[in-house]
């Protein structure tokens, strides 16, 4: 197989979790709305984008920044969504929600194609530990604020609870993804460093 041959089973992976992801409902079967969000936001960058950078290599090439401006611009799409009125937005309007996905998907394979094609491991394993870092906040955050922060936004009733499951969506899911990814980085360059020595 050549380099930049397109690998199936990612590749297929990665399409068809964003196709269930897109076609679910908003609540993906949760009774609080925000934590089928969560679910899905997941699922979105840090699971079938990686897959798709993974199965598709010339995607990885055409998109790939340098990791810590790939690793801010997720951050500022994340938080900039997570925003109350944001959120609020994509929640109460079709073509705002497509917008919201839209650039969690472009940020999410921003990220992975930065740092997994980053010239030296190590570079991409800080922009993934950084965004592990973001993410953990952020769901540390929705877990331990003292009211619902979306629900006046949204039209609906507080659910605290919903919210709280959804940070920990977002701690149990991402954080651990890209931890465990810049991780596997970092041991790649220390491998590198050994082998030239």
């Amino acid at each position: 197989m050549t380099p930049g041959a397109l690998r199936p089973v990612p590749l297929t992976l990665g399409l068809g979790l964003l196709a269930a992801i897109w076609v679910a409902p908003r609540s993906m079967g949760f009774d609080a709305p925000f934590a089928g969000h969560m679910l899905r936001h997941m699922a979105i960058v840090a699971l079938a984008a990686p897959l798709l950078v993974l199965g598709w290599p010339a995607l990885g090439r055409a998109l790939a920044l340098g990791p810590l401006l790939a690793a801010a611009l997720e951050f500022a799409v994340v938080w900039g969504w997570h925003l109350p009125r944001a959120h609020g937005l994509s929640y109460g309007s079709a073509p705002w929600f497509v917008a919201e996905q839209a650039s969690f998907l472009i940020a999410g394979l921003l990220v992975w194609a930065g740092c997994l094609r980053a010239g030296h491991p190590l570079a991409g394993a800080g922009g993934l530990l950084l965004t592990s870092m973001h993410m953990t906040l952020l769901g540390a955050l929705l877990i331990l604020a003292p009211r619902d922060l979306y629900a006046a936004w949204c039209g609906l009733m507080p659910n605290l609870t919903g919210q709280q499951m959804g940070g920990m969506i977002m701690l149990g899911l991402g954080t651990p993804v890209y931890l465990v990814a810049g991780l596997w980085l970092t041991s790649r360059a220390v491998n590198e460093k050994e082998a030239a020595a």
